[in-house]
């Protein structure tokens, strides 16, 4: 069974301090599996029951009863529950830019997603959450104290460690450069050679470090977004395959139309065709 609940007033404005995206709950039927997949948010899952696992950045870890995991934006992700007894969750999802010096504060990072529930407020926060959905007036304010607070706990169960953090600091720093570079310049055409000069950093080095961190390298990761933009023209605009082709960074449409289908197992015309027909993005 499954509970899933939006934000219903949630912030469009761009780049709000905290802008929590929706919540929810399930009890996992065995084996039930998500990704590997990438997210445009962060997402944190709060085990209340039985045994899964999640996968990410090369390490796999087994979480039970009162464990939580976190996933970063852009960062690959797989997880799934235990065939034989399943776990349940809640989760919430968010942005904001108060997060990443929420998080920086936190011995968490896309390379330690796992972390322990505290035992009195993480348990509760689906309740929370659902509850200040139904404030009368102050909806959003209701949340986010809801959200503030969570945070202010996380703080306190997960707190940075004092020695040696430069070091992870600067690796992760790499990457979130590597990916600003890779979303900024995905319409053009680029090479692995282009953005390690612009960025000044060992193309060997980076892509190893990259690959690590995200999952896959950095050539794969590009094809990939390409293509999910590329889902969201066929989707969402009129544009000839043409047109979508050379604005994700593929002047030959031909080549175009291979690799979405490597990618998305059909070709740009049958997505487009099938998402007209069932309004549902495959």
């Amino acid at each position: 069974m499954t509970s899933y609940h939006y934000n219903p007033k949630r912030s469009f404005h761009s780049h709000p301090d905290l802008d929590l995206h929706y919540w929810g709950q399930e009890q996992c039927t065995p084996g039930h599996a998500v990704g590997p997949l990438v997210r445009d948010h962060y997402k944190i899952h709060f085990i209340h029951g039985g045994t899964g696992v999640v996968e990410v950045g090369g390490c796999s870890y087994t979480l039970n009863a009162g464990d939580a995991f976190i996933t970063y934006p852009h960062i690959v992700t797989y997880y799934a529950a235990d065939t034989t007894n399943p776990w349940s969750y809640s989760w919430i999802g968010f942005t904001g830019e108060e997060i990443r010096t929420i998080l920086s504060k936190t011995s968490l990072s896309p390379g330690c997603p796992v972390f322990p529930m505290d035992e009195q407020f993480m348990p509760s926060l689906y309740v929370r959450l659902s509850a200040a959905a139904q404030a009368e007036g102050g909806c959003e304010l209701s949340l986010k104290a809801v959200m503030y607070a969570f945070f202010s706990v996380l703080l306190r169960t997960v707190p940075a460690a004092e020695h040696n953090m430069a070091a992870p600091r600067l690796k992760s720093a790499y990457v979130e450069q590597c990916l600003r570079f890779l979303h900024a310049h995905y319409c053009e055409n680029i090479s692995m050679e282009m953005m390690s000069e612009t960025l000044k950093l060992d193309r060997k080095y980076v892509s190893a470090l990259f690959k690590r961190i995200v999952g896959m390298p950095p050539q794969q990761y590009l094809l990939h977004y390409r293509m999910s933009k590329a889902c969201s023209l066929l989707a969402e605009t009129s544009c000839t395959i043409g047109e979508i082709s050379r604005s994700v960074g593929y002047p030959d449409p031909l080549l175009f139309s291979r690799m979405f289908k490597k990618v998305k197992g059909c070709s740009p015309k049958l997505y487009r065709q099938q998402y007209l027909e069932t309004d549902i993005v495959l």
